[in-house]
């Protein structure tokens, strides 16, 4: 495959017929990342599922392989269970695509809407149960998911951003750094305002970790 728009029309097809065979509660996304991730979705079936729309960005979990652009099998995840924003719960299977060269160039979704089927989890439990949980943002801007990975990066540094010392914001760029909140546009202005640093600092400290990472390999 050269591109994912030049096998646009088989990939609207697969996701009518995966949608079609699952109903309403089957949402399916095809991303395309040659559009930028601000705008990865070029076709949607069921979007009301996750309130996304064609033109709308990907999850945090699509940036974080966008970012690394490796070719990885291990990045495709099948049956997990996931969240949406108004509460729904998902099971969510997400295969990246791949161009000839196996460069990954996009990927396709599914997120089946089964908050009615966990109520009566106990004769239903092989269809609900999801071999894993992680949280996922079904995002319909970029914005909105930079502000989740910096709350998620607080969560993981365990302090509130006022008691924060160099190396914890350090941490904290780390965490948003593996995760490519920095490809999203205009990104490191609200990660300067969020962290309390100059632009100088911001880069400053960066240089810093990936010398580190460099220097450790």
């Amino acid at each position: 495959m050269k591109s994912i728009a030049s096998e646009m029309d088989t990939f609207k097809l697969v996701l009518k017929v995966i949608a079609e065979q699952f109903g309403s509660r089957c949402e399916v996304c095809l991303h395309d990342w040659s559009k930028g991730y601000d705008s990865s979705i070029v076709a949607i079936e069921n979007g009301h599922v996750t309130h996304r729309k064609v033109g709308d960005s990907g999850s945090n979990l699509g940036l974080t392989l966008y970012k690394t652009k490796t070719d990885s099998e291990d990045h495709n995840k099948f049956n997990y269970i996931t969240k949406t924003k108004d509460g729904k719960t998902l099971r969510s299977s997400t295969v990246f695509l791949k161009n000839d060269e196996g460069t990954p160039i996009g990927a396709l979704c599914i997120n089946l809407d089964i908050t009615d089927l966990m109520d009566m989890k106990s004769t239903i439990n092989e269809l609900t149960m999801g071999s894993t949980e992680e949280q996922e943002l079904f995002a319909n801007d970029v914005n909105e998911l930079l502000e989740f990975l910096l709350d998620e990066s607080i969560k993981m540094v365990g302090k509130p951003v006022e008691d924060l010392k160099k190396q914890d914001k350090m941490e904290v760029l780390r965490f948003l750094d593996q995760r490519g909140a920095l490809l999203i546009s205009k990104s490191s202005l609200r990660i300067c305002e969020f962290l309390k640093i100059s632009k100088f600092t911001l880069y400053n400290y960066l240089d810093e970790l990936r010398n580190k990472e460099n220097d450790g390999k």
